[in-house]
């Protein structure tokens, strides 16, 4: 198969996929595209249909209906020509633990049948791409959790797939690990791949996403640009107030001041949702101010993913 899409093409389109688990259907209808260079963020609460999804695609789980393609051609679990071209890593991935680092990817490395110089050229490269190459020669039971999802990431990448899929990649890394782990995925953008990351560690999402798919009950909800999903309610902001005393009747001026919602009152700090534009904000700054209310800062926050994900009204995020 060709390993180039052609112009405009997407690398991966998943139409209408659907699994279901006899009368639970566990992912509905589920169709989207990504080009070369994208990065699909999935976030949802457990039960979601993100995992489910990410394994129909892998070709793991059969899909009861819809179909995926990679370079417009069907993935299909019995063509190994079209399932190189994809990777996946589970949220809690297997390894034969007695083995050392190097040894179990060499042993991932023969079922792809690559040579032994390609073999040692790709493991030293992606070791030292996920941080691993001090520990190349250990054992893999003597590794954190940690150490152990980077090896899942070798072990992924090591073929070089075109598609990636990645099910919650950070849960255990540090934070320093996952500074190294956004970098990694900004690098495989780069180099035209195209992937999806479930997770729910949405402020780093904003740094290394292209998209985002909000899901909840086996359906995509919400798809988009990280720009759109989080711009989702236009020409509305988030505002903090911090007082600098008490102010008497504060919940009820709010609660009847037009285009105020999503009110927060925490002792100081009062959070609000309000009108977007510079004079709307001011209008409202004034209107506290004549009522009393001792306003020492007051403060409007860009839109952000975690505001989106709330404003959506799903359920918390796993």
């Amino acid at each position: 198969m060709t390993a180039i899409a052609a112009a405009g093409e997407p690398l991966l389109s998943v139409q209408s996929i659907r699994v279901q688990f006899g009368p639970l259907t566990a992912v509905r209808d589920v169709s989207f595209d990504l080009h070369a260079g994208d990065l699909l963020g999935l976030i949802g609460p457990n039960g979601a249909g993100k995992t489910t999804l990410l394994r129909a695609l892998a070709g793991l789980q059969p899909a009861t209906r819809g179909r995926a393609t990679i370079f417009g051609s069907v993935l299909d679990p019995s063509d190994l020509s079209v399932m190189r071209q994809l990777g996946f890593t589970p949220d809690t991935p297997s390894f034969y633990e007695e083995l050392t680092v190097r040894k179990f990817l060499r042993f991932v490395a023969r079922g792809y049948d690559l040579t032994p110089a390609e073999t040692e050229e790709r493991i030293d490269f992606w070791l030292e791409k996920v941080w691993l190459t001090e520990k190349a020669n250990q054992k893999i039971k003597a590794l954190s959790r940690g150490m152990r999802q980077r090896i899942g990431l070798a072990r992924t990448l090591l073929p070089n797939p075109h598609v990636i899929l990645l099910d919650e990649p950070a849960a255990g890394l540090d934070p320093a690990g996952r500074v190294q782990f956004r970098q990694l995925l900004c690098s495989l953008r780069e180099q035209g791949k195209a992937l999806i990351v479930s997770s729910h560690i949405l402020a780093d999402m904003e740094e290394y996403c292209s998209h985002i798919g909000i899901m909840a009950q086996g359906a995509m909800v919400q798809f988009g640009t990280v720009a759109h999903i989080a711009g989702h309610a236009e020409g509305r902001s988030r505002y903090t107030l911090l007082l600098a005393g008490h102010a008497n009747g504060l919940a009820k001026l709010l609660e009847t001041t037009e285009g105020v919602d999503h009110v927060e009152i925490d002792d100081d700090r009062v959070t609000l949702e309000y009108l977007s534009r510079r004079e709307d904000a001011a209008a409202l700054l004034v209107r506290l101010v004549a009522h009393g209310v001792p306003v020492a800062s007051f403060a409007a926050h860009a839109p952000g993913l975690e505001e989106a994900y709330l404003r959506a009204g799903i359920g918390q995020v796993d």
